[in-house]
């Protein structure tokens, strides 16, 4: 959130969700038991965004693979996304595009966040996009 709020959930996976990739549960540190136990179903996670989104932009940075998933999370659902998912990269001028990877590697060693998790990452986005644009303002002509 543009106050810097986040939310993480598990999600429950449907029926007809059966495909697991070990090498993802390895990055992420999650079981397909975990979810099965803990996680919440499509329709509750995608109200929940719906009402806490509804009409704003939301930035990320990988929109095609964001956009996958989503789009399989609202289909499981029956719901429509009440927000629009953008690129990051829209947000972001010539100066703060030149220095994001090192921004980003500043974040990320002050933040060591330890989970791969939805609100880690976006966390260290919010924080990156941050610390580049003073940087911007400081250092560059914008």
């Amino acid at each position: 959130m543009p106050d810097g709020r986040s939310w993480c959930t598990l999600v429950h996976p449907e029926g007809d969700w059966t495909h697991w990739d070990p090498a993802a549960e390895a990055v992420h540190g999650i079981a397909r038991a975990l979810l099965f136990k803990h996680g919440r179903s499509p329709a509750e996670i995608c109200l929940t965004l719906n009402s806490e989104l509804r009409g704003q932009p939301v930035y990320c940075d990988a929109w095609a693979y964001d956009y996958v998933w989503l789009s399989r999370l609202y289909d499981a659902a029956s719901l429509p996304m009440t927000f629009r998912l953008k690129d990051l990269r829209e947000l972001l001028g010539e100066c703060e595009q030149r220095h994001w990877h090192q921004v980003r590697t500043l974040v990320e060693q002050r933040l060591q966040v330890q989970r791969h998790r939805a609100s880690g990452d976006a966390r260290t986005l919010f924080e990156t996009l941050g610390a580049a644009r003073n940087r911007c303002c400081d250092d560059c002509d914008g």
